[in-house]
Formats: C-alpha cells, sequence, structure tokens
C-alpha cells in the first residue's frame, strides 16, 4: 500500500463503512476521518418526516462535509496515511433522493462552488450488500435517530449508489460484494480484504470473495 496515502470508503447506511475504516487505520497506523452524523440536528427529524426535513438536512451535512474536506487538505498526504468513511461526492448521491427539482437547483449550484476544492483519494473503496443485510445491519447497531429509516429508502440508495458507482471514473475504484462476508468479526475475511487492497489497482475492480476462494 506504499502508493495510498489516501483511501476513502463508500457505501449504503449499514454496509459498515466505519467499522472497516477503523480496522484498516489500525493496521496500517492511519489518521482516521470520519462523518459526523450525530452532529446534524435535523438528522433524527429527516428519518421521520424526510419531505419536510430533507433540504435543511442535506445542506448541513454539505458544509460539514465540506468544512471537514478542508481540514484533510491540510494535511501531507505524502507523509502519512489517511483513511475516511465517505467521499464528498456522496452528498449528491443523498441528495437526488431526497431533494425536488426547485432545490436540487440551489444545492448544486451550492455543491458546484465547493467540490472544486476538494482533494481526491488515491483509492475509493466501495462496499455493497444487499437491503435485508442492510436493514438488518441497521437494526442491530440501535441508533436512535435511524429507527424510523424504511426498507424503502435503502433500497433507493442502494439503487442510487450502483447507478453512481457504474459511471465513476474519478479514481481507481475497488467494488466490494461483503453481503457474505463479515470483515469485522472474521479476521480471515478482513486479510483476504486488505490483500485486494493492497494490490496495484487503476481503473475499476470488482471483488466477490465468495467466487474467487472457489
Amino acid at each position: 500500500m506504499k502508493n495510498l496515502h489516501y483511501i476513502a470508503i463508500e457505501g449504503v447506511i449499514g454496509v459498515g463503512k466505519t467499522s472497516l475504516c477503523q480496522l484498516l487505520a489500525k493496521r496500517l497506523n492511519a489518521q482516521m476521518v470520519l462523518e459526523k452524523h450525530e452532529e446534524n440536528p435535523f438528522l433524527e427529524d429527516f428519518y421521520e418526516d424526510p419531505r419536510r426535513y430533507a433540504f435543511q438536512t442535506q445542506m448541513f451535512f454539505l458544509l460539514s462535509r465540506y468544512r471537514q474536506q478542508q481540514d484533510l487538505k491540510q494535511q501531507d498526504l505524502f507523509h502519512s496515511v489517511i483513511v475516511s468513511d465517505y467521499i464528498f461526492a456522496k452528498d449528491r448521491i443523498f441528495a437526488s433522493i431526497t431533494l425536488d427539482e426547485r432545490e436540487y437547483m440551489l444545492y448544486d449550484r451550492v455543491a458546484s462552488l465547493l467540490e472544486r476544492d476538494i482533494p481526491k483519494p488515491d483509492l475509493v473503496i466501495y462496499l455493497q450488500s444487499s437491503t435485508p443485510r442492510l436493514m438488518a445491519n441497521i437494526r442491530k447497531r440501535g441508533r436512535s435517530y435511524e429507527k424510523n429509516i424504511s426498507e424503502e429508502y435503502i433500497r433507493s440508495l442502494v439503487e442510487a449508489y450502483n447507478h453512481f458507482f457504474f459511471n465513476y471514473n474519478e479514481t481507481p475504484l475497488l467494488v466490494v460484494d461483503t453481503t457474505q462476508i463479515d470483515f469485522v468479526n472474521n479476521e480471515q475475511d478482513l486479510n483476504d480484504l486488505i490483500e485486494q487492497i493492497s494490490r496495484p489497482l487503476g481503473g475499476t475492480k470488482y471483488y466477490i470473495p465468495r467466487m474467487e476462494r472457489r
């Protein structure tokens, strides 16, 4: 991983982004950059009434992520490893689902200005999973502000994420099917995944663990 100074992990809510970020940071002695969902004062209201609170929630996340990315930009990426549990572009994925046409037009004006000054990762890891597995993970971790998340909403996010990354070419991309693995509790699963991350990568690569083990 000597050429990987900035790794970003992405995926739908409940897929294990933060868990993998923490595990990689420990293995690589890296600095972690984690989203601070709990700081968004509109998030719980959004899950209860998405239509009413979508714009406030999205704008708070956009500006919060931008501020965090600016702090990241001050780091010396050539002398330290940074692992993040999101990419800045994810904000558009959510905005495309939650905002109406007029709201998105205003959002797009602000986001387009901010995106010009965002550092790009050396590698993006996109974790995929099935909607039932994601819902099970969400219920298991029991965060109060996620209690009203619907299966329909998660399914729409899965579709939006898949569409986004199918067309993604900004950085090298590793797409990982996590449906049948548990890299948090199974060390072999984690080791196999880290081996994939360690391999030189250009463009997009797909890793389907169970198929590759046969």
